[in-house]
């Protein structure tokens, strides 16, 4: 019978003997084990017990055959049945230093963190002076994340062996996860030298370079590492990512195909391929390759997440969702699953889901301030205004925020201090349309305050200026921040609104506020009378940043094609980015000039794009900063508006007197948008031959 069982299996059964003391049943087994398989580790240590040979001969540590079959397991990567022979040997000779060690290095290898520390421990109790086994617990310690214990472990370790190349390795390692990047670095370098073709610690401190931002280096670096080692994949990997972080994304695919060919099971590589291809807009094929690194590692959550984000951006939003939770399955605590679920339930609309799974990513890391950003703009556009603008707060410490708050002596204004006898400086923080936007609160700011200053970007100063009469606008100068003692209090511009909540949800009919130069609105009109006859109509359809999650807020030249073949009318660009290609596109295809100023720098002279904007008597266009232009200086404005948007709120869509808004929602094209402008459009022009010529401002015949 004992023939047709497996080692393991008669192992289980001489146990088995073992437990009932039936001792010579389970002898014989180890016997048999032994005669087929003579160098079985387990069979020949219990064996040995039960005839009592090391009693007499080997009583302190077991034989130089027994280390050397754990050696040999171990760089067969047989990992699990090291730690289970270990423990078995450990039992019988608890003073066995090398096994404990051998314990801990092969418990570690499997993610047995305790069990490797434990081992460690008992080693150095052992041998106090033990420099290999502070070492080795070090790297299981900086595993843990216990950083400041494993710092401890290697200082020991280098303390007691001074050139110890790999505990300044491992010491490195421990600082660049603290985040003391300079600090790594340095001693990444003492590994260095004492052992130059130390192709691990390059690699290490590639990492490092790469996490500072400093990608040159760093590529620099792995190539020095892989030169040492030509088949270190990790490295290969890391080279990858550098390059892609440098947006050099195809020689980052080139590089991740090599680790790859080199390891077919490297899920992780084929994961950063898959961030590659998405970034390239290949979200089939990131998709693809997202599911590959998953059938290699069926937990790996990372994988999941990413190839959640290619869905989502893809617009694929129930598979997106249902991806999400595939991560918080398997790791409920991940913030990063929750807040990309929260931001899918809010692009598709269910803004109750989207705020309670933002809450829920909160609740676990209360500081986390992009979920915190998402909570504001889902919270302003369910119409939670006074909830959504507190949140709106948390903009300043999201890792990824663009700009950083000014450090001013004086304080910030808390909205309930009288402003009476105050002198108050407003100061521009994110785009130009932004600050455009909450400028048309200028005038109340400056009502209740004794002088009001503005602080924008330059190409702003001439038209807020000429608005804002009562208001001192100036350029931004950021240098002298802390010596100034030209105002009392100071508050950003995205905080105006915070202020006025009351004014802000009465404000149903808001005024033009931007006056544009009256003799550039004059020079305008008669140069648009010059194209043909109107209504003149001016377009825009995109960003000059078209980066995630912006996209789907912005359209292609294609989709205004129902706007461009009105007849009848006069289109003008107000694109102020990368239109050129589009514009030959239209009169390639469909033989309809798009008219545009060349002499117009539609980018930089804002002052007078709004004086062509008040020239004009209809702009259409998606959520550029030209629509916040041409509302504010009170033209019929048509919005083509993404419904789902973080940006669809009251905080970020257009003020002006004559805004139609027209939504979509994420999983619709742009067609019936377009489509309904264009009847709209079709209705005004009925009048245009009535009343056009008489007008003054010809977009008031449709207010």
């Amino acid at each position: 019978m004992l023939a047709k069982l497996s080692v393991d299996q008669a192992l289980m059964k001489a146990k088995f003997h073992l437990k009932k003391n039936e001792k010579t049943e389970a002898q014989k087994i180890y016997q048999v084990i032994l005669k087929s398989f003579p160098k079985n580790l387990q069979a020949q240590h219990e064996l040995a017990i039960l005839n009592k040979r090391y009693q007499n001969n080997i009583t302190e540590s077991p034989s130089q055959v027994a280390i050397d079959q754990l050696v040999n397991l171990y760089n067969q990567r047989q990992f699990s049945v090291v730690v289970k022979l270990s423990q078995i040997i450990t039992n019988q000779y608890p003073e066995s230093i090398i096994v404990w060690n051998i314990l801990g290095v092969s418990a570690a290898e499997i993610d047995m963190l305790d069990v490797a520390i434990k081992a460690y421990k008992m080693a150095i109790s052992l041998k106090p002076d033990y420099a290999e086994a502070y070492n080795n617990m070090g790297n299981a310690l900086v595993n843990q994340g216990k950083l400041d214990k494993a710092i401890e472990a290697c200082n020991k370790a280098i303390s007691l062996k001074p050139d110890y190349a790999e505990a300044y390795n491992n010491l490195g390692n421990a600082l660049k996860y603290q985040g003391k990047l300079e600090k790594s670095v340095e001693v990444f370098n003492k590994a260095l030298t004492i052992k130059p073709d130390y192709a691990e610690a390059y690699n290490n401190m590639g990492n490092a370079l790469q996490d500072q931002g400093e990608l040159d280096k760093a590529i620099e670096v792995y190539n020095k590492a892989v030169s040492l080692k030509p088949y270190l994949v990790v490295t290969y990997n890391n080279l990858g990512n550098a390059f892609k972080d440098q947006g050099k994304l195809d020689k980052a695919i080139e590089l991740y195909n090599k680790v790859l060919f080199l390891k077919p099971d490297y899920a992780e590589a084929y994961s950063n391929m898959g961030s590659a291809l998405k970034d390239q807009g290949k979200f089939d094929k990131a998709i693809e390759v997202y599911k590959k690194a998953i059938l290699l590692k069926p937990d790996y959550v990372e994988a999941y997440g990413n190839m959640g984000n290619a869905l989502q951006e893809q617009g694929e939003l129930d598979k997106a969702i249902e991806t999400f939770n595939k991560v918080i399955l398997l790791k409920p605590d991940n913030i990063e699953a929750l807040n990309n679920l929260g931001n899918a339930f809010k692009d598709q609309g269910e803004l109750d889901k989207a705020i309670e799974t933002f809450n829920k990513a909160i609740l676990l890391k209360p500081d986390y301030a992009e979920a915190h950003q998402n909570l504001s703009f889902a919270l302003l556009n369910a119409g939670r205004l006074k909830e959504g603008l507190d949140e709106y707060e948390w903009r300043w410490k999201h890792t990824n925020s663009s700009t950083l708050p000014r450090c001013f002596l004086k304080p910030m204004w808390d909205g309930k201090k009288s402003l009476k006898d105050k002198r108050i400086l407003l100061w521009s923080e994110q785009g130009i349309g932004d600050i455009i936007n909450w400028s048309s609160f200028l005038s109340l700011m400056s009502s209740q305050s004794k002088h009001c200053i503005l602080e924008c970007q330059e190409k702003l100063v001439p038209l807020l200026e000429r608005s804002f009469p009562n208001i001192e606008v100036k350029s931004e100068n950021k240098n002298l921040d802390k010596e100034r003692k030209d105002f009392d209090l100071h508050l950003p511009m995205g905080s105006l609104y915070k202020n006025f909540i009351k004014e802000l949800s009465q404000n149903n009919k808001p005024k033009a506020f931007l006056v544009p130069n009256p003799v550039r609105v004059r020079f305008w009109k008669e140069r648009l009378s010059t194209l043909g006859k109107g209504p003149y109509i001016g377009i825009s359809w995109k960003s000059a940043n078209m980066s995630y999650p912006r996209p789907p807020n912005y359209c292609q030249i294609s989709d205004l094609i129902p706007i461009i073949t009105i007849p009848n009318v006069t289109i003008v660009n107000l694109q102020y980015v990368n239109f050129k290609d589009d514009l030959n596109k239209i009169i390639h295809e469909l033989g309809i000039p798009i008219h545009n100023f060349d002499d117009l720098d539609h980018y930089n002279n804002i002052d007078d794009v709004a004086a062509l904007c008040s020239a004009l008597d209809i702009v259409i266009s998606t959520k550029t900063t030209v629509p916040l232009i041409s509302a504010g200086v009170g033209t019929l404005t048509k919005l083509a508006n993404w419904r789902q948007s973080p940006w669809n709120n009251i905080l970020l869509n257009p003020v002006g007197p004559s805004l139609h808004i027209y939504e979509k929602d994420a999983w619709e094209p742009w067609d019936d948008v377009f489509n309904i402008i264009r009847e709209d459009v079709l209705k005004l022009t009925k009048n245009w031959s009535s009343y056009g010529k008489n007008c003054n401002h010809t977009c008031t015949i449709w207010q």
